[in-house]
């Protein structure tokens, strides 16, 4: 991320996700919130940026863009890993919190997430952890909007590369005792092998045996020559916005890291899986990325 700025890749993650609720059809993921969180005046830059040019008619309608003129590249490479991402990780969430009398809900990188004030289950407190850039412009936002910080909310600033996130969460109020679910989205694309292996070692001190980790990450096809068009031309977008991609991963390699800091896979989503739960027969010509695989790992029990 370019030092000093908030994420360019959360702002477009949450229009993806705010485009998709107002306009999509047949919806992966409904973020009614997202468009709230980044407002008018960011959703037109977005587009626009994304458009390559501002529209000429002069009035631009409530929500900014007809849905014609939005720039097709958006479905093309952000949308399906924006939408179908959250949604896996929301329904993991919600199947882990049914289970318990409470939990907690560390949303690593949380970007411009909306789920506290989506969120209807006071026994669920949430944690978002973030850039301190990224976070203080979120922060501006919900004060611009007026909304009320729940409760059972929690803020807390962070480098992954240099701030401790044990001492980061702790000093946030949260309980190592407690049923922990940790989400790590759009996040591993930027990390090395290395500082991954860290953070999943700095996570499995913190939680609790039977606690969840989900997240996303590119595979080891992302970097080859001979990879898809659209996974180069998304590797490129990224680096373009100042946030280039560090590493792929190879199954193996990020079975390898989980096991040794003591999680197990319940569950892996390859490309072919998204494909087949998240876009099955869609009209928007929306598909999984060849590259980007879902994994739901668990703490393990001693």
């Amino acid at each position: 991320m370019i030092a000093a700025q908030e994420s360019m890749t959360a702002k477009l993650c949450s229009f993806a996700r705010a485009y998709h609720s107002m306009l999509g059809k047949n919806k992966i993921f409904d973020d009614y919130l997202a468009y709230d969180i980044i407002g008018k005046d960011v959703y037109d830059e977005i587009g626009s940026l994304l458009k390559g040019q501002v529209e000429a008619a002069g009035q631009l309608p409530r929500y900014g863009f007809e849905s014609l003129l939005v720039f097709e590249e958006m479905d093309h490479y952000f949308s399906p890993i924006a939408l179908s991402r959250i949604a896996f990780a929301e329904r993991a969430l919600d199947r882990f919190a049914r289970n318990r009398a409470s939990c907690q809900y560390v949303i690593c990188g949380a970007g411009m997430d909306t789920f506290a004030f989506r969120n209807t289950d006071e026994a669920v407190q949430v944690f978002e952890l973030d850039h301190p850039d990224t976070q203080a412009y979120k922060l501006r936002r919900i004060h611009e909007l007026r909304w009320e910080v729940p409760p059972n909310a929690h803020y807390a600033a962070i480098d992954f590369e240099q701030d401790d996130l044990g001492r980061t969460l702790l000093h946030s109020g949260f309980h190592t005792s407690e049923p922990s679910f940790f989400s790590l989205l759009g996040v591993s694309y930027y990390l090395t092998a290395e500082a991954f292996r860290e953070f999943v070692r700095s996570v499995s001190i913190l939680v609790s045996p039977g606690s969840q980790f989900v997240l996303d990450f590119p595979d080891e096809s992302t970097f080859e020559p001979d990879s898809t068009s659209r996974v180069r031309r998304l590797a490129q977008i990224t680096e373009q916005l100042g946030e280039p991609m560090r590493h792929g991963f190879s199954l193996a390699e990020m079975r390898e890291i989980l096991a040794s800091e003591g999680f197990v896979i319940r569950n892996h989503e390859s490309p072919a899986d998204i494909q087949r739960h998240f876009f099955a027969d869609r009209t928007d010509h929306q598909q999984a990325m060849e590259n980007v695989h879902f994994i739901l790992a668990e703490k393990r029990r001693q």
